[in-house]
């Protein structure tokens, strides 16, 4: 069954009376090449498990199901799970769970997978989604070996910025505390059906073993990046002051020069180990 092919698509939606949903940004790819691309780049273990993050008809769920040793699928929409189970017939490696990932307890989900062995996430995220979904799963402190998405072009481009760069935000700093982001290769909007507005791009972060940087207080990173990024076209001095109304201007200069940085430096200069040597001596005077 050829899942990339348009005429099967509209087939298989046809005989399920399915319509293509945009509450659940349902854009199905049509590229063979680009699928079997990100299943076979997604992660380096073929012996572990993939959680896949909106299956939708199988067509990402059938190439992980040949390459892989186990895949579970998370699918919101309860109208494809009978067609997941159509696409998907052939194979008794694959398990689909009709729930929402924002809802879903992953540690309980994935606790078997774990103990197998390793275990990779893999999805073609929905784009009004894709920030939280990341999130969830970086923060939910799951030894992810990879996390493979397909999101939208200009988050992608967000996501793997150098810091200095134009691109470059609260979200890259975060994200670099959990792991290394890498743009394996561009998908045009012409690939899905139906077609979204925009280009993706397919990312594949590696999870740290061990972090390049930790801070004394992790909450207090945080909360040090979201004030740097709040105000982009302020200085770092500027951001931090309305970010730590505890401190004054005078202190919060004497901590960034402290840091090395000049009086002028923005946020987007700072990499990852920087915003954890400023938050920690942040914390010093709170």
């Amino acid at each position: 069954m050829n899942l990339c092919d348009i005429k099967t698509v509209k087939q298989i939606m046809s005989a399920f009376h399915l319509s293509f949903r945009k509450e659940y940004g349902q854009n199905f790819l049509i590229d063979r090449s680009v699928v079997e691309d990100i299943a076979e780049e997604c992660c380096q273990d073929k012996n572990g498990t993939i959680l896949e993050i909106g299956p939708g008809i199988g067509t990402l769920t059938y190439e992980l199901a040949l390459r892989h040793d186990k895949v579970v699928a998370l699918e919101i929409d309860r109208g494809l799970i009978p067609v997941l189970s159509h696409t998907l017939g052939e194979f008794d490696n694959v398990t689909v769970i009709n729930e929402d990932v924002m809802q879903a307890d992953l540690d309980t989900l994935l606790a078997p997978a774990f103990a197998r062995g390793s275990v990779s996430v893999c999805a073609n995220l929905p784009y009004y989604i894709t920030s939280p979904i990341l999130m969830k799963l970086l923060e939910s402190r799951l030894p992810f070996d990879y996390i493979t998405v397909m999101i939208q072009k200009e988050v992608a481009d967000r996501l793997c910025a150098p810091a200095g760069g134009k691109d470059y935000g609260a979200i890259t700093a975060v994200l670099a505390y959990y792991g290394e982001a890498e743009r394996l290769f561009n998908v045009p909007a012409d690939r899905f059906l139906p077609a979204p507005k925009v280009d993706s791009a397919v990312v594949r972060i590696r999870l740290h073993k061990t972090k390049p940087a930790v801070p004394k207080d992790e909450a207090l990173l945080f909360r040090t990046i979201k004030a740097a990024f709040a105000q982009r076209r302020k200085t770092l001095a500027n951001s931090l002051s309305s970010g730590f109304s505890e401190l004054n201007k005078t202190e919060i200069t004497e901590i960034i020069a402290a840091c090395g940085h000049s009086a002028d430096v923005r946020g987007e200069r700072l990499d990852i180990s920087d915003f954890c040597a400023l938050s920690d001596a942040i914390g010093k005077h709170l």
